[in-house]
């Protein structure tokens, strides 16, 4: 069957994504806040076999993304991420056009809950801006734990200025007492069928004293009163971040893989 590269329309991108809406929770946000621009692949009808996001980072989705790799490669970006096998279909057809990878992480989980834990009865709230200070230096380790290079170092002013925004589109929550952060994440994704959450963190010096799982809780309960499910993904070695989704009862769904650049 003949395959065509388009300029998908938004409401293509949006029945693309209501197909699988937890694999494709960031597409479909950013494709309704007017974020980025999409690269689509058609099959001889009007509807997508597979979609792409051009950006910073480079998200693919669907069957046959290798037909993807000039536009990524154009684009320069600093990480493939997506469903393992989209990526390793662009990754295949786009190796020797884009640089060596500083990392490649197959096989990270992609955890869900559609059902509310148990409350944990944290002390979490919605951040305001009277916390950036507070969250700057832990959403920055948490970052720099997930990418392995420090955003103050390579851009604070933006990464301060992203920080303040997920703040300001109340897509950041935390719980602290006395300034200590017991628990504190942000939104990724959000649209009507899921939120995926990102930069799950608790400061160091009060680990392993239930205060994650608490957290995670209360956030996941708010959060299932909006969205049927609540998403994230994590490196596939991170032994006790899994831990802590499966307790509060989250289920390994799919593997996202990333390359970074």
């Amino acid at each position: 069957m003949a395959t065509k590269l388009v300029d998908p329309r938004r409401e293509q991108i949006l029945r693309f994504c209501a197909r699988d809406p937890v694999e494709r929770v960031f597409l479909e946000d950013v494709a309704r806040r007017g974020l980025g621009r999409f690269v689509g692949l058609t099959t001889g009808g009007n509807e997508l076999a597979a979609l792409c996001h051009l950006g910073v980072n480079v998200v693919p989705s669907g069957r046959g993304c290798g037909a993807f790799a000039r536009e990524a490669a154009r684009s320069a970006p600093r990480m493939l991420i997506g469903e393992a096998g989209a990526v390793t279909d662009l990754w295949a057809a786009a190796e020797e056009r884009l640089p060596r990878p500083r990392e490649d992480r197959p096989g990270q989980p992609v955890f869900v809950i559609h059902d509310p834990p148990a409350a944990g009865e944290s002390g979490l709230r919605p951040a305001t801006l009277d916390d950036l200070e507070l969250l700057m230096p832990a959403c920055a380790a948490a970052h720099e734990q997930e990418l392995g290079l420090d955003p103050l170092t390579r851009d604070a002013e933006g990464f301060r200025w992203r920080t303040r925004s997920q703040i300001e589109e109340e897509r950041s929550w935390l719980w602290e007492e006395d300034g200590v952060i017991l628990f504190k994440a942000e939104a990724s994704a959000w649209t009507p069928d899921a939120v995926q959450l990102q930069q799950v963190w608790v400061d160091p010096e009060v680990r392993r004293r239930g205060y994650g799982a608490r957290g995670l809780s209360d956030l996941c309960r708010l959060l299932l009163e909006h969205v049927p499910t609540v998403c994230l993904f994590v490196r596939a070695e991170n032994d006790p971040a899994i831990r802590l989704y499966e307790a509060i009862g989250m289920t390994h769904a799919l593997d996202y893989r990333s390359l970074l650049f």
